[in-house]
């Protein structure tokens, strides 16, 4: 985290101090280095800290304010377009450095995470940290017991020693490759549902396509981008309630019922009935992001680091959140594109996108709110191969039928039967 906030902060003053396009590209690059070492790590970092019923609240955060970081530079940026020369765009992105200082001094609060302390040998720091974490003693049964779970799943998962980038994807006795897509799966659904087009595109969106003018769509824009916000207090405060799967379907759901009502909206653009129907569209933007912020914003987040095992945690994280910003890329980069060329017609696109996801959550993706993350590598242990594993397994968490034969569930079944061990 420090090294990545070094990046940042190196990548912001470049920005703030380029007199070319060359620098601000360089400068621009070096920032998302930084970004991008960030994110791969934070989420991590949460949740191999955080109790297991608490994991979803504070790992839904960082995408939270993520949202309120969006929120506050385009109302900064709004405000910045009406002061005349280049402080107008100087000083919104000399500012972001103000944050990066202030996450350096913080760290320095932080402990380091205990998970990672016990895998790489140092297991009396560890179990001061789960001991930190609940504010227990070390003999008391809930420390016990998350310690011996991470040391058995340390056991499980290391069984060919430490995987490399080559084994990433590898079918073994924990699924380690299935899990690895999965996390990358989820932030490609983050991605392509057209979320990029509403935060980066919208007032171009406004002006262009609903034909709305330019003073008014900046205003719109900017309260469209505080739903986002809005929404995301709802997964924050109650994916640990409502489980994983539930919000991505109805939000995938919700997403592509929005776009579809744009884009019907929109193709009578050249009617009679063109400016009533258009401006009746801007309500379904703000539903989009409403409905984005409560579901598909903050569920990947938490998703990724949980279902992803131990050993391959930073790295398929890693492989997750490059899903993120690759597609983040794609969608920012056609946009202008869809916007010009096909107008009502591509919004048709992340509609029919949208709705696909609704299936592949249902089918292929099993809960996880409320488990361990221990518990959760047990979901996915062929216990026909490795009975002394299951049997093990079967200590830790109580399964039904669909949890055998290395599959975590049959399709469509949540994990409501797991019980979490205290």
């Amino acid at each position: 985290m420090w090294f990545a906030m070094v990046w940042i902060i190196v990548g912001a003053t470049l920005q703030t101090t380029a007199f070319s396009r060359a620098q601000l590209l360089v400068a621009r690059f070096i920032t998302g280095i930084g970004t991008g070492i960030e994110t791969t790590t934070v989420p991590v970092y949460q949740s191999e800290l955080c109790e297991a019923k608490k994991r979803g609240k504070y790992v839904c955060s960082e995408p939270l304010f993520v949202g309120v970081g969006i929120v506050i530079a385009y109302w900064f940026d709004y405000g910045m377009s009406y002061v005349p020369g280049a402080i107008n765009w100087r000083l919104p992105i000399a500012c972001q450095m103000i944050f990066a200082i202030m996450v350096i001094g913080l760290v320095f609060g932080l402990p380091e995470s205990p998970r990672w302390l016990y895998r790489h040998g140092r297991p009396d720091e560890a179990l001061q940290v789960l001991c930190d974490v609940y504010d227990r003693a070390p003999d008391d049964p809930k420390v016990v017991s998350e310690s011996s779970g991470i040391l058995e799943a340390i056991e499980l998962e290391t069984l060919h020693g430490e995987y490399k980038w080559s084994q990433i994807l590898k079918r073994d006795e924990v699924q380690t490759g299935r899990r690895v897509l999965l996390a990358y799966g989820i932030q490609f659904m983050n991605q392509m549902g057209g979320i990029n087009l509403v935060v980066y595109y919208v007032t171009s969106v406004l002006q262009y396509n609903v034909g709305l003018d330019r003073r008014l769509s900046l205003l719109l824009g900017g309260v469209i981008q505080v739903m986002f916000v809005i929404g995301s207090f709802y997964p924050t405060f109650f994916s640990d309630r409502f489980g994983r799967r539930n919000p991505m379907m109805w939000g995938s759901f919700g997403l592509s019922i929005s776009m579809m009502m744009i884009a019907i909206l929109l193709s009578f653009k050249g009617t009679s009935v063109e400016k009533p129907t258009a401006s009746a569209s801007v309500a379904f933007f703000f539903l989009f992001m409403l409905i984005f912020g409560a579901s598909v914003n903050c569920i990947p987040w938490v998703y990724g680091p949980e279902i992803l095992p131990l050993h391959v945690r930073a790295k398929g994280q890693a492989i997750g959140i490059s899903a993120n910003w690759l597609w983040n890329f794609f969608v920012v980069m056609i946009t202008p594109t869809l916007i010009e060329n096909l107008a009502w017609k591509g919004y048709l696109i992340f509609m029919c996108l949208n709705m696909v996801f609704v299936p592949i959550v249902y089918f292929f993706y099993p809960e996880t709110a409320n488990l361990t993350l221990e518990e959760i590598d047990f979901l996915f242990t062929d216990r026909a191969r490795h009975p002394s594993l299951g049997s093990r397994a079967g200590e830790g968490i109580k399964m039904g039928d669909g949890a055998d034969n290395g599959r975590s569930v049959s399709p469509g079944e949540t994990k409501g039967h797991v019980e979490e061990k205290e």
